[in-house]
């Protein structure tokens, strides 16, 4: 006999409830997580600013429907775009996500929190032109600075103990479901109407991770943020009609995303949400490069140093051993052809090729014209990648959270170089001090690729001092950067 299926609606997973319970009553009271979350917010649009260099990157952003006008539209950064916040979020999310040079979360699971920025700005913009046009009062850059440290407190505490990777997923889900739930609170919804929004972010089918991987590693990776971001803000306005959502849409049995995503695994969880994540996320600021190569990418400068000094050049090079973790293994260990930038930046021996060849790692660096050079693909061959498991295992430790590279040179003649080790880079939390000003100096370079003198100062003047930037209407600040 075949037994009935209860009909009887369950309460909301606790997962679900945690995530919304967090939004809606959490009080960030850490300075230093305001703090961060600014730099963040800068470095963040300083990479959009950057990626407009870049015609691949322009040519997706704008309106869906060319000549489309929004009233009180949100503002594109750098652009004249003017759109409505689902599509702002797209344009905004893709430009900050396509040189892969934004901030970096590495654990269980991997990612970029300030993703999220694209749904955050573009609704937090939206939102603040039409209360003034209303007569109300807008919102302020710290209510942009609070979603963001929500954001990347969901997005992060939830990779800590969850491999998505390790089941075809793509890290982007947790952008979907971190921003999902930060918008629809910003929007105004209810407490059940952001439960029901953050269980339409998990019942949507997911991002596979074939356009990060060889052989079909491509400019997907790119936009696939934005994308989520803007999705987020769609099925945030969606559940804001007081349309339903799927309580038990994680542990349903059969149907569930445990159940058809994730192998019938629970979650499993670390730490509550508090401002963890923002506190210690890690910040891309030397080099474009996906983040488990940047203390290679360090080494490979000094190496190309102390070739320089030495009168060596590559083709003096025997081999290239990289003692490193298994996750940069399992990422961006690659052989054979690669055939567009997206396959450059994931992949080490790439990533090491350049800067000991040059001297340098910038983005321009995986475009065709530079990969044309012969030498870098006769130093690849040349490279290989060994597993250190105290490495990995420190790559875990959440009390250290290294990122930890060693590059070892033979020479043709049977000598060496040194072994030279970096076990945390630049943007990690234990280097802030040596790290912010170059921050700092970073975002001024992005501004300058696009605003004149005066604009770049009016910009800096507002994002360096905490209490100007968190009291700022959020139009105000965003309509700085428009062109």
């Amino acid at each position: 006999m075949s037994s009935h299926i209860s009909n009887v609606r369950p309460e909301p997973d606790q997962v679900l409830v945690d995530i919304v319970d967090y939004v809606v009553n959490y009080e960030i009271s850490s300075d230093i997580a305001h703090e961060t979350a600014r730099n963040c917010l800068i470095d963040t649009l300083g990479c959009g600013l950057e990626a407009l260099e870049y015609p691949a990157c322009r040519k997706l952003l704008g309106p869906i429907v060319p000549g489309t006008t929004v009233p009180n539209g949100a503002k594109v950064p750098g652009t004249q775009f003017a759109l409505d916040p689902v599509q702002a979020a797209f344009n905004i999310g893709t430009m900050i996500r396509w040189l892969d040079f934004n901030d970096t979360w590495l654990a269980a699971e991997w990612g970029h929190p300030s993703d999220n920025l694209g749904g955050i700005l573009a609704t937090a913009d939206w939102l603040s032109r039409n209360a003034v046009a209303a007569g109300k009062t807008p919102l302020t850059m710290r209510e942009v600075l609070t979603g963001m440290i929500k954001a990347h407190e969901i997005q992060g505490c939830i990779a800590l103990e969850n491999s998505f990777n390790k089941v075809g997923l793509d890290h982007v889900v947790l952008v979907k479901v971190a921003s999902t739930a930060v918008v629809a609170q910003m929007l105004g919804l209810t407490r059940d109407e952001i439960i029901n929004a953050v269980s339409l972010a998990w019942v949507d089918g997911q991002s596979l991770r074939t356009y990060r991987h060889a052989p079909n590693a491509g400019s997907r990776k790119s936009w696939a943020a934005g994308d989520a971001t803007s999705r987020a803000v769609r099925l945030a306005l969606i559940a804001k009609t007081g349309e339903m959502g799927y309580p038990s849409v994680l542990t349903a049995k059969a149907w569930g995303f445990y159940d058809v995503l994730f192998k019938g695994q629970p979650f499993k969880f670390q730490r509550p949400y508090g401002s963890y994540v923002m506190e210690n996320v890690l910040f891309k600021i030397s080099f474009p490069a996906e983040f488990h190569a940047q203390t290679a990418v360090e080494c490979a400068m000094q190496i190309h140093d102390q070739l320089k000094a030495a009168g060596k050049t590559a083709d003096d090079i025997k081999k290239i051993t990289i003692r490193t973790h298994e996750a940069c293994i399992r990422i961006i260990d690659k052989k054979g052809p690669l055939n567009n930038p997206a396959d450059r930046d994931h992949c080490i021996q790439y990533m090491v090729a350049v800067p000991v060849l040059f001297g340098r790692l910038t983005a321009g660096d995986y475009e065709d014209g530079i990969a044309a050079d012969p030498r870098i693909d006769a130093l690849r061959e040349k490279i290989e990648c060994v597993e250190d498991p105290a490495f990995t295992h420190d790559y875990h430790d959440p009390e250290q959270r290294s990122i930890a590279n060693a590059l070892t040179i033979e020479f043709n003649d049977g000598s060496k170089l040194d072994e030279v080790v970096c076990e945390y880079p630049i943007g990690h939390k234990r280097r802030r001090k040596d790290g912010i000003p170059l921050l700092e100096a970073k975002f001024r370079i992005n501004l300058a690729r696009v605003f004149p003198g005066k604009q770049q100062e009016n910009i800096l003047a507002v994002s360096l001092d905490q209490k100007t930037l968190e009291a700022m209407p959020v139009h105000e600040y965003v309509d700085m950067y428009v062109i």
